[in-house]
């Protein structure tokens, strides 16, 4: 932009009252810092420098073009603004859909974050475990999905993908809270386990792990919400098992890993609808989410 350029220029000048220290700031020889204001000057027909033996200063035309070129760059950054807000940067309508082990620290930090830079940004998130938040993709009830093991499908483009080992969660009182580090799971299966129901991956995972060493499974609560079984374990000596996504920082909980050799780390995805073009806020949302679960989680694979 010219006018940028000619203002960084007058302003040098005016700052440091002469050519020579003006050039020396903007890294360029005073001759042809004097040339380029000659040559405004001669465009302009009129001197915009009062010359003095020891500096210059403007004079009113000078002001008066240096005021001009501030209005022009400050109508020039409307515009860019106006022109974001029809790119749909600033402006738009984000669906997410993720499991419910995200639904109390990682997505509300991330809506958060990024209505803070763009208010006008709207989000809807629906609540929806592995399978069900891969079908909100494809009947487009949301445009992206933040879940835990989903499914093997053709249709879902992994934006961001990482390990998470589950855990298992009891009250701070609970025998098994005594030690820390990684615990077997045939520990936590001596205690009453209450546990997800099979409408939630956690518990798809822990039925194929005990189905394929022959051991029986019997949990004294089972349900479909993961809060539940939070307040739950607060109450009574079970144990239940968890992603650390889905723990809160409570002290009343004490958390510990299962044993890798006992269950296997979980998939956790970010994933888009495989072939389909993002509206921009979404798009951007995407990138930003991604990276910060990279920060986040470490380890991870993209495509």
């Amino acid at each position: 932009m010219k006018h940028l350029r000619v203002l960084t220029y007058v302003s040098e000048i005016v700052r440091n009252g002469s050519i020579r220290r003006a050039a020396e700031q903007l890294n360029i020889t005073p001759s042809a810092l004097t040339r380029q204001i000659q040559d405004l000057e001669y465009e302009l027909g009129t001197p915009i420098f009062e010359r003095f033996a020891k500096g210059m200063r403007l004079n009113a035309a000078g002001e008066l073009l240096v005021r001009h070129i501030r209005d022009q760059i400050s109508d020039l950054d409307r515009v860019r603004s106006q022109i974001a807000d029809l790119s749909g940067i600033r402006r738009g309508h984000v669906r997410l859909a993720c499991s419910q082990a995200f639904a109390n620290h990682v997505v509300p930090d991330e809506v958060e974050a990024y209505r803070g830079q763009f208010p006008q940004v709207t989000f809807s998130v629906l609540v929806r475990d592995h399978a069900q938040a891969v079908t909100s993709l494809t009947q487009f009830e949301s445009d992206l999905a933040l879940v835990l093991q989903p499914p093997p499908s053709a249709d879902l483009q992994i934006l961001f993908s990482c390990r998470q080992t589950l855990f298992a969660m009891m009250r701070a009182g609970h025998p098994l809270a005594r030690e820390s580090g990684p615990v077997r799971l045939r520990e936590c299966l001596m205690h009453p386990m209450a546990l997800p129901d099979r409408s939630l991956a956690i518990r798809h995972h822990l039925d194929d792990a005990l189905a394929r060493k022959g051991a029986p499974l019997s949990p004294a609560i089972e349900s479909s919400s993961l809060e539940f079984l939070r307040n739950l374990v607060l109450r009574e000596d079970a144990v239940s098992l968890q992603v650390p996504s889905g723990i809160p920082d409570d002290p009343r909980l004490c958390r510990r890993p299962i044993d890798s050799r006992d269950l296997a780390p979980m998939s956790l995805i970010l994933g888009q609808l495989r072939g389909r073009t993002l509206p921009v806020a979404t798009a951007k949302f995407a990138d930003r989410f991604a990276g910060n679960l990279n920060q986040r989680y470490g380890d991870h694979t993209a495509g």
